[in-house]
């Protein structure tokens, strides 16, 4: 009995390492914090954002949704989230005269890193509008896939009585929706973030199947449900779209790793196909990025492929004649 008595001294070690630990952390948080005062991280970035502009939706098909009325600074630009929950300005419910356009999409359509009058919805707004007065309402979300977009737009879209719906859509928008994690409250702290991503890179880096490309491949497997589930909410759209007399449709956005020597031809390929089958007109803008020897001409950060402002313009370009 007296041998399982554990020694004052270990009990001691216990406590001094347990004490230098948090002492490690609390000074290695602090550190972060001060670091990121000066400099941008996207994972980081991407972490306050989750925390401070989104809640969770009562629609278990939406997920997560913007805080109305919220104002922040996210990659060195302003966010402003309207008192409906989106970024943009703010629209009446009620319709005038003019032409009414909802644009359906994920964190490229929300404008990520760019300054909203930048985005490819603002800059396309003021084009329509040379022609005939328009509006365009921007529903983009961050971490949204193509079922989250069509169920956001049922449940907030409808009320707007849009003429026209467009779904800018990307490699990843059939990615299951993600889940709240347990530890979620993990998030709060800019150190275990920091290592998190590091580490996550790391597995990217010495594991096949945690890589981008063969990541996103598996994506478009037949038997993945995440891309049944997306075929499904378009034809869901497509329905309401026709009941409403509310035209529908599709800009593909191409990732912007290597736009010269396009990865996901074959996956792109199969939401085309899908579309054409479905009769839902679409656009795939992957050809209009192909001359871009530099992919990181076209992002946001260099640890970050979003479309920059310039990537916007031409996205906005190459979409006016489709659209209008």
């Amino acid at each position: 009995m007296i041998g399982n008595e554990m020694n004052p001294k270990n009990i001691e070690h216990i406590i001094v390492l347990f004490f230098c630990f948090i002492l490690f952390f609390l000074l290695g948080e602090a550190g972060m914090r001060v670091y990121l005062n000066y400099h941008t991280l996207y994972d980081e970035e991407m972490s306050r954002y989750s925390l401070v502009l989104k809640r969770d939706s009562n629609n278990p098909l939406i997920g997560h949704e913007h805080i109305p009325n919220k104002t922040m600074k996210l990659m060195n630009v302003m966010v402003r989230i309207n008192s409906d929950g989106f970024r943009c300005k703010e629209y009446s419910v009620s319709k005038s005269n003019k032409t009414r356009i909802i644009l359906l999409g994920d964190s490229i359509t929300f404008g990520w890193g760019v300054e909203e009058e930048e985005t490819f919805a603002s800059i396309l707004e003021r084009k329509l509008n040379k022609i005939r007065p328009t509006e365009v309402i921007n529903f983009g979300t961050g971490n949204y896939n193509t079922e989250q977009e069509v169920n956001l737009f049922i449940e907030k879209g409808l009320k707007y009585k849009p003429d026209k719906v467009v779904v800018f859509y990307f490699i990843n928008d059939v990615e299951p929706a993600p889940k709240k994690s347990a530890a979620w409250f993990l998030a709060h702290s800019r150190l275990i973030t920091f290592y998190w991503s590091r580490m996550h890179i790391l597995a990217e880096k010495f594991c096949r199947s945690k890589r981008y490309e063969e990541y996103y491949a598996n994506l478009y497997k037949d038997d993945q449900p995440g891309l049944v589930r997306a075929e499904c909410a378009f034809l869901r759209l497509r329905g309401i779209c026709n009941k409403n007399n509310i035209r529908l449709q599709v800009v593909m956005i191409p990732e912007l790793h290597d736009p010269k020597n396009y990865p996901f031809k074959t996956e792109y390929g199969v939401i085309s196909a899908f579309l054409g089958k479905s009769n839902i007109e679409s656009l795939d803008l992957t050809q209009y990025f192909r001359t871009f020897n530099d992919p990181m001409e076209l992002w946001v950060a260099r640890d970050d492929a979003h479309p920059n402002k310039k990537a916007h313009m031409l996205i906005a370009e190459h979409t006016i004649d489709f659209i209008k």
